[in-house]
């Protein structure tokens, strides 16, 4: 799956969460999803595409994805 589909998701799944009142619940929220249904080779690549600017990532993503980096830090990289 390409980088630019998985932003696309991550984009989509934001979108959903961003009725969240709290933003922080959002952001858990997005970040809670992808590690419980994506596969880690593409958490692995959003990851990996967030460290490399993460072009594409709307502001609610992008940040889902850095809480995503930091609770799984074993899975960037590699």
């Amino acid at each position: 799956m390409n980088v630019e589909h998985l932003s696309q998701m991550v984009n989509d799944i934001a979108h959903y969460f961003a009725a969240e009142p709290e933003h922080a619940a959002g952001v858990s929220g997005i970040a809670d999803h992808l590690i419980r249904f994506w596969d880690p080779s593409m958490r692995r690549r959003i990851i990996d595409h967030l460290g490399a600017g993460g072009a594409g990532l709307e502001p609610l993503a992008r940040e889902a994805v850095q809480q995503l980096a930091a609770r799984q830090p074993d899975i960037g990289r590699g």
